[in-house]
This record gives structure tokens, C-alpha cells and sequence, in this order.
């Protein structure tokens, strides 16, 4: 029984994990290397998105081989963080977001193919999978919770856009997402909640914000800010989502949605 966590920009390794070893995990998309360990008392199988030094760029990220090692590797639920730019402009430099809706209509993987694990026809288990909400609701009361115990402001719910990178976005662009309701955007987590979705793993979001999306306030957030705030989001996102382990029963946390399978 253990959860599965996802980190990314600035967060390559877990504060704290006790009993730590690495490994790869061999996957039909490939290898990928996972550590597991401890985590405040919880079997945590941990993924960094970009791995040590940020050697992949978003664009590089192998989504559905970390969704899949996680799973084989024993993951029953998996919670995630993201750094991300504000689209609405109450949200506060440093604020966390736990998303409750999630905007990534292309439904692509960064080489442009669909984001699916059903990525060949007659393949057992495949179908839709069918939600009222893409994430799972435990686990974002898992992480609301967390962040209070640790004294962290967050906001409970917000839509997450995801935009493909590894640029940023245009005003333009920006000024879409504003209008569908995106409250933050980021360039990782969208594969991860629906390829998680199809696999059955309960998944949860954690955001942390570094910077306004271009456009939203008169000035844009000066670079050095932004890299100050990312340094500062180690801390605040693995203070948070530590607190939220003890929150959560794995085995309790039921998929979220349902599935149309043709087996």
C-alpha cells in the first residue's frame, strides 16, 4: 500500500524520505527511475518529472511510462505539484491551488500523438473514461488539509490549464484561458490526470504560484521573482503534501469516475 507522488519543477527529490532507493522501472513506453521510501510514515513511490538538474524539459516528460511505473511499482492513489502561472489575477504570488477542473482540450501528449494508454486497437481494458470531475475528491481534502496544518494558504478548487511548452504563452493565449475559466497554467499536468484517469489511479493537484500569466496585471512578474518564488515552492509544496499522507488511506479512495471498457 503506498501513494504515489509526482513532483516537478524545482522539486526533484522528497525532504525527509527515510529508507530511500532508487530504481527503474521498465515500461512498455519505457524506462523510468523511481524512488521509494518512507515519507512521514507513509510507502510513498516517488517520480520527478524532470529528473535531477531538469534534464527533460516539459516537452520531454514520458507521461505514460511515469503513470505506468507508478502503478507497477505499487501506487494505489498518486499525488502531484506543479509550479504554475496565475490566469486569474486575485490568486497571490506563492498561493496554493488544489484544482478541481481541468482545461487540456488538445488531450495530446508533448510528440503530438493522443494521450491515451490505449495506444493500440483491441487492447484489453480499453474504453472511455467518464467523470463528473477529473480528480479525486479524498485526495484534494487530503491536500487542503495538509496545507493548513502547515499554516500555507490555499485555494480549494480552480480550473488548471494545461499549455504545452516548453515556451510560454502569448497575451493572446492567455486571454482564451481567462475566458474558458482557467485559473493557473502549467505544461505537465494534463497528460498526468487523464492518463492517471484511464489507469484508475485516483489523482490529485497541487499548484503553487510563481508568476501572472503574460497579460493578466500591467506589469509582467520579473524573472528573477519567478526563479525566487520556484526555489521557494520546495518547501511549501513538500511541507504540504507530507502533512496530507496522514490524511489519506489508499485502499479508501475510490477511482475516480467510472470506465466503458470493451475487453
Amino acid at each position: 500500500m503506498s501513494v504515489g507522488i509526482i513532483t516537478g519543477s524545482g522539486t526533484y527529490a522528497l525532504p525527509g524520505l527515510e529508507d530511500s532507493a532508487s530504481g527503474t522501472v521498465e515500461t512498455r513506453f519505457g524506462p523510468v527511475e523511481v524512488t521509494t521510501g518512507r515519507w512521514r510514515g507513509t510507502e510513498v513511490v516517488h517520480v520527478s518529472r524532470h529528473g535531477d538538474g531538469h534534464l527533460r524539459l516539459s516537452s520531454q516528460v514520458n507521461h505514460r511510462a511515469n503513470v505506468i511505473a507508478l502503478r507497477e511499482a505499487g501506487a494505489e492513489v498518486v499525488l502531484a505539484a506543479t509550479i504554475c502561472g496565475a490566469v486569474d489575477p486575485d490568486l497571490q504570488l506563492g498561493e496554493l491551488v488544489v484544482f478541481d477542473d481541468l482545461h487540456f482540450l488538445a488531450n495530446r501528449l508533448p510528440d503530438g500523438s493522443i494521450c491515451s494508454l490505449y495506444d493500440d486497437p483491441g487492447m484489453p481494458g480499453r474504453g472511455h473514461w467518464v467523470y463528473e470531475g477529473p480528480f479525486s475528491e479524498p485526495l484534494r481534502r487530503a491536500l487542503i488539509g495538509g496545507a493548513s496544518k502547515v499554516g500555507l494558504r490555499a485555494r480549494d478548487g480552480g480550473c488548471y490549464g494545461h499549455v504545452d511548452g516548453p515556451r510560454f504563452n502569448t497575451r493572446a493565449e492567455i486571454r482564451m484561458l481567462a475566458a474558458c475559466g482557467v485559473s493557473a497554467v502549467s505544461q505537465t499536468a494534463g497528460p498526468e490526470t487523464v492518463l492517471c484517469g484511464e489507469a484508475e489511479l485516483p489523482y490529485a493537484l497541487v499548484g503553487y504560484v510563481t508568476d501572472y500569466a503574460n497579460g493578466v496585471m500591467g506589469e509582467a512578474t520579473p524573472v528573477a521573482e519567478l526563479t525566487e518564488l520556484m526555489s521557494q515552492s520546495t518547501a511549501a509544496l513538500g511541507a504540504s503534501m507530507a502533512e496530507a499522507l496522514a490524511l489519506i488511506e489508499p485502499r479508501a479512495v475510490p477511482a475516480t469516475g467510472t470506465h466503458i471498457r470493451w475487453q
